[in-house]
């Protein structure tokens, strides 16, 4: 069974996960390009951490920022054994519904334009392209998208 649960980012599981993301990106694109949180940014207040895992097994992460007037989609990421089987809209959900609680009505996130698979899930769960926003710089390699949330 798939539970999804607040988590340290640093615990053994999660730091596994979030160092693969990390190495994967610094493969991917250009150093300027990459906007991932670190460990201690990822455990600061603001910051809303899960994990994804079964028994002791971790499979995913995201986190939540809260951010003025928005919240941001950040460290999503999926052990490579379990892409396809929904840990990432599984994490997404939780996302959403933290963000919802917190009182947040428009989520936006930042991710690799050529990162097929994660435009698509969040094409899925409702997110459409957006201009720049926050801190970004201008870049060739970035997509942004936000959703409006209701309920």
């Amino acid at each position: 069974m798939l539970i999804i649960e607040d988590a340290d980012p640093c615990a053994p599981g999660p730091r596994a996960l979030l160092e693969a993301s990390h190495a994967l990106m610094q493969a991917s694109f250009p150093a300027d390009d990459i906007y991932a949180l670190n460990l201690a940014e990822l455990s600061r207040p603001g910051i809303h951490f899960f994990s994804a895992r079964e028994g002791d097994t971790v499979l995913g992460t995201g986190a939540l920022a809260e951010k003025e007037g928005y919240g941001e989609v950040k460290s999503m990421f999926t052990a490579s054994q379990a892409r396809g089987r929904g840990v990432a809209a599984a994490l997404l959900r939780r996302i959403e519904d933290r963000a919802r609680e917190r009182g947040l009505s428009l989520l936006r996130l930042e991710t690799g334009a050529s990162l097929a698979a994660a435009i698509r899930l969040y094409e899925r769960h409702g997110f459409a392209p957006c201009a720049i926003f926050g801190d970004y710089a201008p870049n060739e390699t970035s997509l942004y998208m936000e959703k409006t949330l209701t309920g």
